[in-house]
């Protein structure tokens, strides 16, 4: 199997109407992870995106699907999604800018900080019981979908394509410019694995040998924002677990540590997902003698400082 090239990274997707998505920073870590002089491990600072995470990459993919194959009906439907939070935050600021109607699904036990931002973009938020989690939210959706068609476009971002093919076609492109096509081992932290889907699917194809580390919270009762624990969980459809060399699981105690020292040791605010990823990752540098390990940090923390689920010497 021949190795594929890639060209210069692909310029950031932008608009007239909406700000450039994409060509995030990748940051090499210096103290986390230090001590072993042939292993580097660099983290993907994906709060740098307009919206603030890694979720504006797939919500103007599904937006511009969408409008590309007139499903908006000049604006006589809405955009409908279920979200825990990103996701909404992102799809809400880029359909504003886009002249689009967003309506969005999400368990009513989300932070106040998160619905006010939503409303303050223009969204309509429908609240679902926040015992049933995403899950209870995506059937929410599901229904009002089925129930109105003409009013709303479901763009079911654990199903739609364009989810991982966001990364594919930009996420991945970027890290392999961005190492030189050096790196040698992936690790994600998982919700719709939109990330890790398509990241890895382009990465294996560029290089086969490399190794991609699909990564869950460790328990169906977690802290880790914006994850999903699969085996206790409706797994979503656009996931390829032929793609992961190996699954790691993080517990939320191992990833708040984390956030916190890679806020005191590296500058770098991650939230708790990005957290999660970079316990990963170490684990996986910790096996080598040389490789370069490249791991997602989905958001910062500044919308999450609020919430209960920190160490109160935080609060």
């Amino acid at each position: 199997m021949t190795t594929r090239r890639a060209a210069d990274p692909p310029a950031p997707v932008s608009s007239a109407d909406s700000a450039p998505v994409g060509a995030t920073p990748l940051v090499r870590l210096r103290r986390i992870g230090a001590g072993r002089p042939g292993v580097e491990i660099h983290v993907k600072c994906e709060w740098m995106n307009p919206a603030g995470s890694v979720k504006d990459r797939p919500a103007l993919w599904m937006i511009r699907d969408a409008e590309d194959r007139g499903l908006l009906r000049g604006g006589t439907r809405s955009l409908l999604d279920s979200t825990s939070g990103n996701t909404g935050i992102a799809l809400a600021q880029l359909a504003a800018a886009r002249g689009h109607r967003v309506t969005l699904c999400m368990p009513a036990n989300a932070s106040q900080s998160r619905k006010r931002l939503l409303r303050l973009l223009g969204a309509e938020l429908v609240l679902t019981d926040p015992m049933e989690g995403a899950d209870g939210a995506r059937d929410v959706a599901r229904q009002l979908a089925a129930d109105a068609p003409d009013r709303f476009l479901y763009l079911d971002q654990y199903s739609n394509p364009m989810n991982w093919r966001a990364h594919y076609e930009g996420t991945a492109p970027e890290l392999w410019a961005q190492t030189q096509g050096r790196l040698t081992h992936f690790a994600a932290i998982m919700g719709t694995s939109g990330t890790f889907t398509g990241v890895s699917r382009r990465l294996r194809e560029l290089k086969p040998g490399i190794q991609c580390f699909a990564v869950q919270p460790d328990h169906a009762y977690h802290g880790i924002e914006g994850t999903k624990h699969y085996a206790s969980t409706e797994v979503p459809p656009i996931f390829d677990p032929a793609l992961a060399t190996a699954q790691l699981d993080v517990s939320t105690e191992e990833a708040q540590a984390m956030a916190r020292r890679l806020a005191c040791e590296e500058g770098l605010p991650s939230g708790t997902s990005g957290g999660a990823a970079v316990v990963a990752a170490l684990r996986v540098a910790q096996t080598l003698t040389r490789g370069v390990v490249v791991t997602i940090l989905p958001d910062n923390v500044m919308k999450a400082l609020g919430e209960d689920t920190w160490p109160e010497d935080l609060t």
